[in-house]
């Protein structure tokens, strides 16, 4: 009897133990069917997930684009320059004056003794003259030696009343020829003695006059001064033409037959100009270096276009061998960082990028490239700066799609 209800409840447990397997089993087949419905309701989003990543592997084809637009373009001037192969000429760089041509100015001399006095304040170091112009007025009066021009005009009376009566004992042959012609020869020197100055003369006493239209280079006395028949008073220059004088290290002697041309900067306006433009031309160049230094000098000669001031210095850019089918852009195309060197360029009408290039010589306008650049690219050559600045607000985050 007792092995008969072991059996019965062996049997119960067996099937409760079944049943319950059933049970998991069947839990977990909808479980799973469950997982995989859900996996199905989340097919699109994955598949949009998938796109998402697609666009963030485009975008990064355009990280470094910087937006700039077609208004701020406008309003700053942007220019472009499209990058081609050609002539660019080797650089010798140095420093130089702007000297005044000789030929263009003069230098006004007393042409009576006496004390010296300015008309007014406009004769001043920079002020304009004309021709005719009173440069300073001289006047001997209460002076030991007497005034000049007084002696002059009684001298010239004088004469010529000799003359006068030695035309009438000539005639007479009271007195010879000989005679007569060195009455006649005493008249005329007296004669123009005295209007070479009458001619100046006003109440003040005799005026000094410029020859020349330009400007007072140099006032050589002072108002009150005492000066001398001959004395240099002041220097006038038409300032015309100019002459640019650079100086050359004696190692590039070889090289100053090749010297063509050159641009030259002025520290007043960081301007660069190039003699070509003001019809310059090589005047000469030293065979040898000066004495006390160890630079041989190069001159040019140019015209003034009211922009330089002689005797100020400047950076100079000697041009010499040209070197063809390279590239070259302006200067101003290039920004500096840590000493490298970057430009923007154009890649769509609204679309910049910055690119690291390697530069060479220099000529003050223009910057030869050696690396980086590649024809037909769209370089920024104004306004780079205003593009850099929008680089740091306008870089395009990974993802975005255009």
């Amino acid at each position: 009897m007792k092995i008969y209800i072991f059996i019965i409840l062996a049997a119960a447990t067996s099937i409760s133990l079944i049943s319950c397997d059933s049970k998991q089993s069947d839990t977990r087949s909808a479980s799973s069917s469950e997982v995989h419905r859900n996996d199905d309701g989340h097919d699109h989003r994955e598949s949009d997930g998938d796109n998402h990543s697609e666009i963030e592997n485009s975008g990064k084809g355009h990280e470094d684009e910087i937006i700039f637009t077609r208004q701020q373009a406008e309003a700053i001037g942007l220019e472009i320059y499209n990058v081609v192969p050609g002539s660019f000429a080797q650089v010798i760089r140095t420093s130089g004056q702007i000297q005044a041509a000789q030929g263009d100015e003069e230098t006004i001399v007393a042409t009576t003794n006496g004390v010296v006095s300015f008309p007014g304040q406009n004769i001043i170091e920079g002020a304009t003259v004309g021709v005719g112009s009173t440069i300073v007025t001289i006047s001997a009066k209460n002076l030991y030696e007497g005034d000049p021009v007084a002696k002059a005009k009684i001298a010239y009376e004088t004469a010529l009343k000799e003359y006068q009566r030695a035309e009438g004992l000539v005639k007479d042959k009271i007195i010879s020829a000989k005679e007569f012609e060195q009455t006649r020869m005493k008249y005329e020197n007296a004669r123009t003695a005295y209007e070479a100055q009458a001619a100046n003369v006003t109440v003040s006493g005799v005026k000094v006059t410029s020859p020349i239209s330009g400007y007072v280079k140099n006032r050589l006395v002072s108002q009150g001064e005492y000066v001398t028949v001959g004395q240099p008073v002041a220097t006038i220059s038409k300032n015309r033409r100019l002459q640019l004088r650079a100086d050359v290290s004696e190692n590039y002697f070889n090289e100053l037959k090749k010297i063509r041309g050159a641009n030259f900067m002025v520290s007043y306006n960081n301007k660069v100009y190039r003699l070509e433009d003001l019809h310059g031309r090589l005047l000469s160049f030293g065979k040898a270096a000066a004495e006390s230094s160890f630079y041989i000098p190069i001159t040019f000669e140019f015209d003034n276009i009211g922009d330089f001031i002689p005797g100020s210095y400047v950076e100079v850019y000697l041009l010499t061998t040209p070197q063809n089918n390279v590239f070259s852009i302006p200067v101003t195309a290039l920004t500096e960082e840590q000493g490298i060197y970057f430009v923007y360029l154009q890649i769509a009408e609204e679309e910049f990028v910055k690119r690291e290039v390697g530069i060479g010589e220099s000529d003050g306008k223009n910057v030869r490239i050696l690396s980086g650049l590649k024809g037909g690219e769209r370089v920024v050559v104004k306004g780079a700066y205003q593009v850099k600045l929008a680089s740091s607000s306008s870089v395009l985050p990974e993802g975005h799609s255009h």
